[in-house]
């Protein structure tokens, strides 16, 4: 079967027995869209009938929320590539509105709705029963989403799962469902890094709930300095566009408005408009702490409106039970970020990885991990040492630029004079690593060249100064090791020997991970146990050896 980037799967079975069918439906779809999967619901919508089916405004009840958060939970299990959106412009709560199931007269599609992405393929769970039928349902359903939304002129169709009908099922059905109570604003808040299935459940929800308008407060700054892998998170534009170009997908009546926040009530303790706030098991007393901050305000207390969390049945060790944002941080660590910067000018023999990170980092463990993974292991801390050795180039141009009050009785270089004369001077700093840089990058060199004459097929750089020093030019990739502050100080304390203050200073004096982060290809972290930092080395080797692969295939190099 035929791969499309974007599909619309409309869901004809009633409320009461998607349940069970949502799961395999979707994994049906995933078979055939690869990208981008919109959900529609028109339950009992009759696709066989030989008459134009056509779109009907839905009164939301009690029974859409929990089963719109079952759909993205088992999108999180069977199908957790698809970028899955449930689109609710055919719910509307008013008055003379046509229960679930039952036709209106009203168009809640005057025109075509336009997508962010078009639809290539219309899909549908309807139970087709008789299969010399397929034809007409097919027409009919092509017919049922080019009323709805704007699709590609030649839009596909497919009937998934036609067995998936039970008639004891079926007699469950309720005929009148209790409508769900709206509100004219509603309000949340959240980080909504990298919009995952809880995210879309919540933000559906408060789409659902809200008549007018959706105030939307989204983490920034402060609020993220205690997030696990924070420098994994993305920018607040980012995160901001996601969240407008989804919204507009799911219901474009509403008033969207999207607002910083730098403390955890942000305008929902101020905005004398709102009626509900939208909480989670673990965030509740967040929204009894907006509510208490509201009464001192003299505003009205707000609905705490409540939705479960979503389970993750993909967690790791290390990750949270609930599908959440850090867990989706963590199994980025050891993957490609972003591509390398094409380097014409240097060998694809051997592939260099140059690995960073500030002190504490873990980042000389990580190459002898990579070491006995089977790369060439080039210390650049090792080699700035022999730059220092009596009779080197590096040498004689030291004690012509800092004096030779700086030497030891047997001529060496003692290392900590010449540090204190340094310490603080930017400018005398700049004049050593002018110096010594240059000639490590020499050294660096002659050892790769040295590992390619061996046959060898990988090197991982270890170097501090990699990025400061301008070695980018050097390797093909850019690794960095990162550890929050908190726990590089500990380690260098107890390393060192040192003053946690002089610690603090050192950090402060390098390179911040978020700036490392910028310029990587890929980033790991040594922050749990060893066997984990094992794993994430062994991913990140295992992903390279494909790249490297596909660099074969692709420029026509010998395996």
């Amino acid at each position: 079967m035929s791969m499309f980037s974007t599909g619309l799967l409309v869901l004809t079975s009633p409320l009461q027995t998607l349940p069970l069918r949502l799961a395999p439906v979707l994994s049906s779809a995933a078979q055939v869209v690869e990208r981008t999967l919109y959900v529609h619901f028109h339950p009992g919508l009759n696709l066989a009938t030989g008459t134009q089916a056509r779109p009907a405004f839905i009164q939301p009840v009690v029974d859409l929320p929990s089963v719109i958060s079952r759909l993205y939970s088992n999108a999180a299990d069977v199908c957790s590539h698809l970028d899955v959106r449930v689109l609710l412009t055919h719910f509307k709560a008013r008055s003379g509105v046509p229960q679930v199931g039952a036709s209106a007269v009203s168009n809640p599609f005057p025109s075509p709705q336009t997508l962010s992405h078009f639809p290539e393929v219309v899909l549908t769970d309807y139970p087709l029963q008789d299969p010399s039928q397929s034809s007409l349902v097919s027409q009919c359903l092509q017919r049922y989403a080019g009323y709805c939304y704007v699709c590609t002129p030649e839009l596909s169709s497919v009937i998934l799962h036609p067995q998936l009908k039970c008639e004891d099922e079926e007699q469950k059905r309720i005929e009148k469902e209790e409508p769900i109570e709206t509100y004219s604003d509603v309000v949340v808040g959240g980080t909504f890094d990298r919009l995952h299935g809880a995210h879309r459940t919540l933000l559906n929800i408060c789409c659902l709930l809200a008549n007018r308008r959706f105030l939307i407060g989204v983490c920034d700054q402060e609020l993220l300095k205690n997030k696990v892998l924070k420098e994994l998170i993305e920018p607040y534009s980012r995160r901001v566009q996601k969240l407008k170009e989804f919204l507009n997908d799911v219901k474009p009546s509403l008033q969207y408005e999207i607002v910083p926040l730098s403390d955890p009530f942000g305008p929902s303790v101020t905005d004398p408009q709102l009626q509900c706030i939208v909480v989670s098991e673990e965030t509740r007393r967040g929204g009894e702490a907006v509510n208490r901050k509201r009464a001192e305000n003299g505003l009205s207390e707000l609905v705490l409106y409540e939705i479960p969390l979503i389970k993750d049945a993909h967690h790791t060790d290390i990750e949270e039970e609930k599908i959440s944002s850090s867990s989706l941080r963590s199994r980025l660590l050891g993957t490609l970020l972003k591509p390398p910067t094409p380097r014409p000018a240097l060998s694809q023999v051997p592939y260099v990885i140059g690995l960073t990170g500030g002190s504490g980092s873990g980042k000389s463990a990580l190459s002898q991990r990579l070491e006995g993974l089977g790369a060439v292991r080039v210390d650049a801390d090792q080699l700035g040492h022999e730059t220092y050795i009596p009779g080197s180039v590096a040498y004689h141009k030291i004690l012509q630029e800092f004096g030779r009050d700086i030497l030891n009785e047997d001529q060496t270089i003692n290392r900590r004079d010449l540090g204190r004369k340094v310490f603080g001077d930017k400018e005398r700093l700049k004049a050593l690593t002018d110096i010594v840089w240059p000639e490590i990058a020499l050294l660096v060199k002659a050892r790769i060249q040295q590992a390619k004459k061996e046959g060898k097929h990988v090197c991982v750089l270890d170097a501090a100064v990699l990025l400061e020093a301008g070695w980018k030019d050097m390797v093909h990739e850019v690794w960095v090791a990162i550890i929050p502050e908190e726990e590089a100080v500990k380690r260098i304390v107890e390393r060192d020997g040192i003053s946690k203050e002089d610690a603090l200073r050192r950090l402060q004096s390098q390179w911040s991970n978020a700036r490392l982060v910028e310029q990587a290809n890929v980033v790991l972290c040594t922050l749990w146990e060893p066997d984990v930092t094992q794993r994430q080395v062994v991913k990140a080797w295992n992903l390279l050896q494909e790249r490297i692969q596909q660099n074969k295939e692709e420029t026509g190099l010998p395996s």
